[in-house]
C-alpha cells in the first residue's frame, strides 16, 4: 500500500468529477423526458389518432428538446448555489462552529503543524457539539475546505490520536476526495428532488383534474382512443424514473472505498504513527453514528457506521480490515487488549454501635 495517495488516483479523482458532472445532466433530461412522457399520458392524451406508444415517445422527445434549454439552466443553477452555500447548509444541519487559535489552541496548532510540514493551505477548522466520535471534511476548493471535528472526539482522543485523525481528513483533501464526494451529493440530491417532483405531480393530478369536469370530460374521448398506448408511455416514464433514481444512489455507493485505505495511509505518511492512527479507530469504531446528519454526510466521514444490505452498499470498509492494513503495510501495532477489570465486591457494612440486631 502507498504511504500516501498516488497521483493516479487523484487524476481518476477529477476524471470521477467530471464523470459525476457529466452524469448528473443525463439523468436529467431522462427524468425530463420521463415527465414528458407521463404529461403526454395521462393530461394531454394520444398526440395522434390511435395514440400507438411510438407516437408518446416521439412527442415526448419534441417536448425533451424545447425544455432541454430550461432544465439545463436550472440544474446548473442548482449545482452552482450547492457548490456556494455547501458549507453553509452543512453547518446549519450539524449546528458546526468555528474555532480559531484562541478558542482551542491543541486542536488548531495540530493541524497547523501538519499543514506547515507539507506546505499545504490550513483548512477551516470546526466543532460539532455532540458526544459522538467522529470528523469529515467538506468542500470544492481551498477557499472553502474545511475540517470538522466532534466534541467526543476532543475528548476522547489523545493528541497523538487526534493528530492521526486530522492527519486522516488532510489526506481527503490533498487526495480531491472531498471534492468528488460533494459531487456525488450534490448529484443525489438533485435527482431526488426532481424525482420527488414527479411523484407528487402524479399524486396530485388526480384530484386536480377531477375538480376540472369539463376539462377531463373534453378529453375523454382522446384518451380513450390511445388507452393502450398511453398505459404503455405510463409505464416506461416510471421505469425511467426508478432507473434515474437507482442510478444516482448507485454513483454514491460505487465510489471506490479503497479511498479511506488511503487517507489512513496519508495519515501514517504525515503523522509516521501509524500506531496512533490504529488506536484513534479502535476508539471511534461503534461510537460514530451522528444523529440527524444525512447519509451523504455521513459518507465523508471517518467512520460511517451505516451500511446497506450486507454490507453491500457500505461506503466504508470494516474497522478491522482498516486496522489489519495498517498492521501489515504500515508497521503499525494494535494495543495489547485491557484485562478486564476484577467484577465489584461489596464491602461488609460497619458494625452497629448498638450491637447485633435482636434475633424475632
Amino acid at each position: 500500500m502507498a504511504a500516501f495517495g498516488l497521483y493516479t488516483h487523484i487524476q481518476a479523482n477529477r476524471r470521477r468529477s467530471v464523470a459525476l458532472v457529466v452524469g448528473l445532466f443525463v439523468l436529467v433530461y431522462v427524468l425530463t423526458f420521463a415527465f414528458a412522457l407521463l404529461f403526454r399520458a395521462l393530461e394531454l392524451g394520444p398526440p395522434t389518432p390511435g395514440g400507438a406508444v411510438q407516437d408518446y415517445l416521439r412527442a415526448a422527445a419534441r417536448d425533451l428538446l424545447w425544455l432541454t434549454p430550461v432544465v439545463t439552466a436550472a440544474t446548473a443553477l442548482w449545482v452552482w448555489v450547492a457548490s456556494r452555500f455547501h458549507q453553509g447548509l452543512i453547518d446549519a444541519v450539524t449546528g458546526s462552529e468555528g474555532v480559531a487559535r484562541e478558542n482551542d489552541p491543541r486542536l488548531y496548532n495540530l493541524l497547523e503543524n501538519l499543514c506547515i510540514s507539507r506546505g499545504v493551505p490550513m483548512p477551516r477548522l470546526k466543532i460539532m457539539d455532540t458526544d459522538r466520535l467522529n470528523a469529515f471534511a467538506t468542500g470544492l476548493n481551498e477557499k472553502q475546505y474545511a475540517i470538522t471535528v466532534t466534541r467526543g472526539l476532543l475528548a476522547a482522543l489523545d493528541d497523538a490520536e487526534l493528530e492521526a485523525v486530522l492527519g486522516h481528513e488532510l489526506t481527503h483533501i490533498r487526495n480531491e476526495d472531498v471534492r468528488m464526494m460533494v459531487t456525488a451529493v450534490v448529484i443525489a440530491g438533485v435527482i431526488s428532488f426532481f424525482g420527488e417532483l414527479v411523484f407528487r405531480w402524479i399524486d396530485v393530478l388526480p384530484r386536480w383534474g377531477g375538480s376540472s369536469s369539463s376539462r377531463a370530460s373534453s378529453s375523454s374521448d382522446s384518451k380513450s382512443k390511445g388507452g393502450g398506448g398511453a398505459f404503455v408511455a405510463i409505464l416506461i416514464a416510471l421505469a425511467l424514473i426508478a432507473l434515474a433514481w437507482a442510478l444516482s444512489l448507485v454513483i454514491r455507493f460505487a465510489l471506490s472505498r479503497s479511498r479511506e485505505y488511503l487517507a489512513d495511509a496519508g495519515s501514517v505518511e504525515l503523522t509516521k504513527n501509524p500506531d496512533a492512527m490504529i488506536s484513534a479507530l479502535m476508539k471511534i469504531s461503534g461510537k460514530g453514528e451522528l444523529e440527524g446528519v444525512p447519509s451523504g454526510l455521513m459518507e465523508m466521514c471517518v467512520d460511517n457506521p451505516r451500511s446497506g444490505f450486507a454490507d453491500l452498499f457500505a461506503t466504508h470498509p470494516p474497522i478491522e480490515e482498516r486496522m489489519d492494513a495498517l498492521v501489515r503495510y504500515a508497521g503499525g501495532h494494535r494495543p495489547p487488549p485491557q484485562p478486564e477489570a476484577p467484577p465489584a465486591v461489596e464491602a461488609p457494612a460497619p458494625p452497629s454501635p448498638w450491637g447485633p440486631p435482636a434475633a424475632a
